[in-house]
């Protein structure tokens, strides 16, 4: 594909889930204009911050956004998903309550602080990279579909995640904690936009300065062909799940930092839903190949953007998946390839060359 072809792709792509976005601000400015309105509030700890229904999408839509841009690589790569996104972060969120705590659930203080945190979220991203490297080696080098092999994890995560806690519910005594997943001192903008934003520069720098994003591709296309033409495929699949990962303990970091302990049951339920969902409205396909970043990463904020719609028109939370389900689908097929070509030939107005008369 010539690069003027990939670009016009790109944009095309990326006008997908803008255009949702932009129904759904519609809808909700024709229903209620205040869902718009944005008011400084003094929270909890006597911090001034900005609340709001947009503040809330931003905040709650960025740690989807991380996982969306692991959640585009194992996609475009395996031509597959994975399901073990949320019971991965209950695993690593215990190990970094582990570290944090000591091993106890109601411990009184934390000691140096600062570099017990950094510690713990260093062993969460190990732990979040290995489980991702487990995934990783059951799709790339055993050659199962992702669905099945991260099937395991999804079944068995959560009790590996009670058990590293020895199945109790440990608390982080320290408030600073809460500063990852809600705000720091003197700035109203949640914490959590600072760290998607410095999540989506690293994976914009690693895609422009490497090679990554064209070898993803290229497994994805044709794996055969790939490896002919010099790519390992089995290293490029192994490796986008143990970016996923990293990803996942990231997430949570955030997830666990909101309430400062965990509930295994409960945290990320059904988010690498979400995550899947984000990748497939961005417009990638779902089964490998070509994939547009940045389309993945709106594609999350349109889903938290729906989320926060549903909520705001207080539909009940046991009926939330199902109207979610509806209006995703309905986009998801709008922005299906097949569709997409219909449409364009429907509202083709190319003229037909005008036939030469005969002498």
């Amino acid at each position: 594909m010539s690069k003027n072809k990939t670009k016009k792709f790109e944009a095309g792509q990326i006008l997908i889930p803008l255009i949702a976005l932009i129904l759904l601000a519609l809808i909700n400015l024709i229903v209620d204009p205040s869902f718009f309105k944005i008011t400084p509030v003094v929270n909890n700890s006597g911090n001034t911050v900005l609340s709001g229904y947009l503040i809330t999408i931003l905040d709650y839509g960025s740690e989807l956004g991380i996982l969306a841009i692991g959640m585009t690589l194992v996609t475009a790569a395996s031509g597959g998903q994975d399901i073990s996104v949320g019971a991965t972060i209950a695993i690593a969120g215990s190990a970094m309550l582990k570290i944090i705590c000591g091993g106890v659930s109601r411990p009184t203080e934390v000691k140096n602080y600062v570099v017990t945190v950094i510690v713990a979220f260093v062993v969460a991203c190990i732990v979040g990279m290995l489980c991702g490297a487990f995934n990783g080696t059951l799709v790339a080098v055993f050659k199962i579909q992702p669905m099945i092999a991260t099937l395991i994890l999804f079944t068995a995560g959560r009790s590996i995640a009670a058990w590293i806690n020895n199945n109790e519910l440990p608390i982080v005594p320290d408030p600073r904690f809460a500063y990852f997943g809600g705000f720091i001192p003197g700035i109203p903008i949640p914490t959590t936009v600072f760290i998607v934003a410095i999540c989506i520069v690293i994976i914009a720098l690693v895609l422009k300065f490497t090679n990554l994003g064209l070898y993803t591709q290229a497994v994805g296309i044709n794996e055969k062909s790939s490896k002919l033409n010099g790519i390992n495929p089995t290293f490029i699949k192994f490796l986008s799940f143990v970016i996923l990962g990293l990803c996942v303990a990231v997430a949570a970091l955030i997830k666990v930092s909101r309430l400062s302990t965990i509930n295994y049951s409960v945290i990320a339920k059904d988010i690498e839903m979400d995550a899947i969902l984000a990748v497939a409205l961005g417009g990638n396909a779902l089964s490998g190949g070509k994939f547009n970043m940045w389309s993945s990463i709106l594609g999350a904020y349109v889903i938290q953007f729906l989320t926060t719609t549903l909520y705001k028109f207080h539909v009940q939370s046991d009926a939330l998946a199902a109207y979610k389900a509806v209006v995703v689908i309905i986009l998801v097929v709008f922005s299906a390839p097949t569709v997409r070509e219909f449409f364009k030939k429907l509202f083709s107005f190319k003229k037909k060359p005008a036939q030469k008369g005969v002498a």
